[in-house]
């Protein structure tokens, strides 16, 4: 065997001795898993955002041990095996890739997209879009919409295009907030938000791992304040908006 395949035998093995000797490990079901698995994910793509290679490293480790863990689960349950798993996703892989398994011709990344999404209407999905989990958290949700309508040619041809529905979406949002409707009001700031996902995906942006970045940014900058605040004889709570803001602009000045 290679390394690789020792490896990934060592932890099989693992997995099966923790399953049948640990008490903890014993009780868990698919359910159980089910939020530490995403407790996980969120982990490995925080790591991903700082791009903390060891981080990814261990977290990439943390989501083969649940991969293995439902596989086992569902080997004791009858439903399918490790084996089953492993060769569905070599097929799947197979059959999706003509132009590298085939005699099919692409000519970029593109063309092969639009080919996986006509192959998977093929295998017999209704609609382009039910690929697209319902759980996902919003903004990637529609960044996948998008890009999966994309492939049928439901897509803008330049970004200036789409920053004008951009705007278009923010006027409809100031008029929906003159008129003072809250159901009308979120309707349009959701709009917004769709168009400004679109935008980003125009200039080649994650929204989602922006977002995150920036998320990032303002907890550094707002814990920066609060301790230097602190080492003022300051607290945030007596201090005014305009005094809070002079500080954070000092902090920000000094980071830029």
């Amino acid at each position: 065997m290679t390394d690789v395949q020792t490896a990934f035998q060592r932890l099989v093995t693992i997995m099966d001795e923790l399953r049948e000797q640990c008490p903890w490990d014993r009780k868990q079901t698919i359910h159980t898993l089910r939020q530490m698995t995403l407790e996980e994910t969120y982990e490995l793509t925080d790591a991903i955002t700082r791009e903390d290679w060891s981080g990814i490293r261990e977290e990439l480790g943390d989501l083969m041990l649940h991969l293995l863990f439902y596989a086992r689960i569902g080997r004791e349950q009858e439903r399918f095996t490790l084996e089953e798993v492993i060769n569905g996703i070599c097929e799947k892989l197979i059959s999706r890739h003509p132009h590298i398994y085939g005699d099919v011709k692409v000519r970029n990344e593109e063309d092969v997209k639009r080919n996986w999404e006509q192959l998977k209407l093929k295998e017999g999905k209704t609609s382009v879009l039910s690929g697209v989990p319902k759980a996902l958290p919003a903004m990637v949700k529609a960044m996948r919409l998008q890009e999966k309508a994309k492939q049928v040619g439901f897509e803008w041809d330049t970004k200036e295009q789409v920053w004008e529905k951009v705007e278009e979406e923010i006027a409809e949002l100031k008029e929906a907030q003159a008129e003072g409707d809250p159901k009308k009001i979120e309707e349009e700031f959701g709009d917004v938000l769709f168009s400004l996902v679109n935008f980003a995906r125009f200039l080649k942006v994650d929204a989602e791992n922006a977002l995150s970045v920036t998320n990032n940014k303002f907890i550094a900058r707002f814990t920066q304040m609060e301790t230097r605040a602190r080492e003022r004889g300051l607290s945030l709570n007596d201090m005014t908006l305009g005094e809070m803001d002079a500080l954070w602009n000092e902090i920000k000045q000094e980071r830029s």
